[in-house]
């Protein structure tokens, strides 16, 4: 029996069980890290609880494509990243089976001071890839992103559209295990949010990669999406086909 519980276990990417996460917030605005300490020291620094999430449990499936759906400071992003280790649940646990190509804040441990062509290789070690493997993959990467005229200019002049595909050229350059995305198609022009959503696709049709997706965009969420996931307020409020999430997630404006 053991065996097949095992089994039944690998054929999800991702187990969520029964999360919640705290952060600890100031009850009063500081203004300055020497009126902190001051404070902190006099025993007057007081701290309220703030749940950005209470009790979520799910279970994505290998391959499955899954939207996150929810308003402003619903808690999508927090369990994001959670998943994808960034943050660790204050209860319950989170289990996540292969690789994962996070894109949650696109950009983040670039240097702007450096060039294009440095930061993609100092991106690329963070996400854990090899020197010998950029190389392999540089061109791929500047087509991709279109950086042919830019590669050696330096991060800092340009726009955060453009930081924005240089990130995600990167981190897809590779098929992952799992595909975290948030909010990253809201950056850039139209043509290059169709050319990413059309390289998730391409993931997505594989089979072998499992896509948790977050977006305002409830049309787009539909369009790529199977299943959604909608978390409101902290709290797991409908998990269902993507078309009903959607509807009742909509329903809630009218």
């Amino acid at each position: 029996m053991a065996d097949i519980a095992q089994v039944a276990d690998n054929d999800y990417s991702i187990e969520v069980d029964d999360v919640t996460m705290i952060f600890n917030m100031a009850s009063e605005s500081l203004t300055n890290l020497k009126e902190y300490f001051i404070k902190l020291v006099r025993h007057e620094l007081f701290f309220k609880e703030f749940r950005a999430l209470r009790n979520i449990s799910f279970k994505v499936r290998r391959g499955e494509v899954v939207g996150l759906v929810g308003t402003n400071g619903s808690g999508k992003s927090t369990m994001l990243k959670i998943i994808a280790g960034v943050l660790e649940p204050s209860e319950g646990t989170c289990r996540v089976r292969g690789n994962i190509a996070p894109l949650i804040e696109l950009g983040a441990g670039f240097d702007p001071e450096l060039t294009a062509r440095e930061n993609i290789y100092l991106n690329g070690a963070l996400l854990g890839y090899t020197k010998e493997f950029i190389d392999a993959n540089l061109q791929g990467i500047i087509d991709f992103a279109e950086l042919h005229d830019f590669i050696d200019m330096p991060l800092k002049n340009f726009s955060s559209g453009m930081v924005a595909r240089i990130a995600f050229a990167i981190a897809t350059i590779t098929e992952p295990d799992i595909l975290i995305v948030d909010e990253t198609l809201s950056v850039g022009d139209v043509f290059f949010q169709r050319k990413c959503e059309e390289r998730i696709r391409h993931f997505i049709e594989s089979g072998d990669v499992t896509v948790l997706f977050v977006s305002h965009d409830i049309e787009q969420v539909e369009r790529i999406c199977q299943r959604a996931i909608w978390i409101e307020k902290g709290d797991l409020r409908m998990d269902g086909p993507v078309g009903e999430v959607c509807e009742a997630y909509r329903n809630q404006f009218r």
